[in-house]
């Protein structure tokens, strides 16, 4: 199942809190820029409005008046000169245009009457076009027409480099949200990983509280949460070996008393049940000792001679052990428990199969992998994770054939780890388990 299988994910919103946490930072600094960008427009527009309007009182009245007072005659000189960069005067009726009835054309009449004091009635008009111009038309006081053509302006015009200025200002603030982004979910990230390694039974560097408060906070807790799992396990072993190793007495002393018994079918099932304590009591032991490592030291081993000697003690003894294929070079390893693993593998396959079969494979990154087969009727996919679980028994009868402590394959996968090597289970295409172990 993926993320996006998740009930109630959305697929446009991202998966990982590092894109989210930008993603919101992102959007808000771009509707921040926008509604500045925004508030800089309106206050530019009225700002252009006001010096438009303020030129129409002050220029446009002075004007007016000068033309007023002028002959007929003098005003065609005056004219050009009168005129600004929004505005300009024709003498006569300008061009035909229709009855402005918009609210910025009844502003710049209101504004040029007021100018004027209303002395002169004013006509406003909007000149159909391409650019949106309006004509106030009036009468000067010898009657003669007079045409004010003005030019709304808009915004102020923006400056070239300003557009290079705003890229340059959004990509340092995608640098700055990378970086804090980085910052805050890093810890997040080591923490994550340090849990996913998590193994109390391997003493691995503690995480660093360096950072924040409240990261350095976190690690400290994890850290101390870490070490507290680690002695709970190892509390739950030595009781485990503790209590093992103080069965074996009293084990002992039923034993001999049941060896000077008289001869009868009671004896023979006690001195049954008696072995299979023993057996339960020897591999809670094994188990405590596999769980912290039994101090063997590492020496280099012939494996075909070792893996010969396994099968031969086997074979010995009338049971069905076979080596596969042809097995060559050294291994630097401990080998008492990694025969304790062969042996555990072995013994389940003798007991579920009635025999098995060994394989070695040298593969190409150094390491070795030494595989038990056989012919069983396997174990069930989903119950292949919880058989490496600890007194996890597949077969639930406890009978003396097929029963067990169901330690086996625990012992196994801790002494593996000893090793710093690895165990899996896995069914076989043609039927049967796979037992592997994969050292360095």
């Amino acid at each position: 199942m993926t993320v996006a299988d998740l009930p109630g994910h959305r697929p446009w919103w991202p998966s990982t809190l590092r894109a989210r946490i930008s993603l919101i930072l992102l959007a808000g600094l771009a509707i921040a820029y926008g509604l500045s960008f925004s508030v800089l427009y309106i206050e530019r527009y009225m700002s252009a409005k006001a010096v438009m309007l303020g030129t129409l009182e002050n220029d446009v009245a002075t004007s007016i008046a000068v033309l007023d007072r002028l002959s007929a005659d003098e005003r065609a000189n005056f004219v050009d000169w009168l005129s600004r960069g929004n505005y300009n005067f024709e003498l006569g009726n300008g061009l035909p245009g229709v009855p402005d009835t918009s609210a910025h054309g009844a502003e710049i009449a209101a504004k040029i009457e007021d100018a004027v004091g209303h002395r002169f009635p004013i006509r406003m008009e909007a000149i159909p076009g391409p650019i949106s111009r309006l004509q106030a038309h009036l009468n000067l006081s010898d009657g003669s027409p007079l045409t004010i053509d003005v030019t709304p302006k808009g915004v102020m015009p923006i400056a070239a480099w300003l557009p290079y200025v705003f890229v340059v200002q959004m990509l340092l603030i995608i640098l700055c949200i990378w970086f804090a982004v980085r910052q805050a979910t890093r810890p997040l990230a080591e923490l994550a990983a340090a849990a996913d390694a998590l193994d109390p039974n391997n003493k691995s560097p503690a995480l660093s509280d360096r950072g924040p408060s409240e990261v350095a906070h976190a690690a400290r807790a994890f850290n101390a949460m870490r070490d507290r799992i680690a002695h709970y396990l190892e509390e739950r072993v030595q009781i485990l070996a503790a209590i093992s190793h103080d069965l074996q007495t009293p084990i002992t002393r039923m034993r001999l008393r049941a060896d000077i018994a008289d001869d009868s079918p009671e004896k023979t099932k006690l001195l049954q049940d008696l072995g299979e304590i023993e057996r339960l009591v020897q591999d809670g032991i094994a188990y405590a000792r596999s769980a912290h490592g039994n101090g063997e030291k590492s020496a280099r081993i012939d494996l075909a001679s070792f893996i010969e000697s396994i099968s031969y003690d086997y074979q010995d003894t009338g049971k069905s052990v076979e080596i596969l294929g042809l097995i060559q070079g050294t291994a630097t390893t401990k080998p008492h428990a990694l025969r304790r693993i062969l042996t555990n593998f072995i013994d389940n396959a003798l007991k579920f199969a009635g025999a098995a079969e060994i394989a070695v494979e040298r593969r190409n990154t150094g390491q070795i992998a030494i595989t038990v087969l056989d012919r069983g009727p396997g174990i069930p996919q989903d119950q292949i994770e919880a058989a490496m679980q600890p007194f996890f028994r597949l077969e639930q009868s406890r009978n003396r054939n097929t029963g067990g402590t169901g330690l086996g394959l625990a012992i196994a996968q801790q002494l593996a780890q000893t090793l710093g090597g690895s165990v899996r289970l896995y069914n076989r295409e043609s039927g049967g388990l796979a037992a592997e172990v994969v050292i360095s």
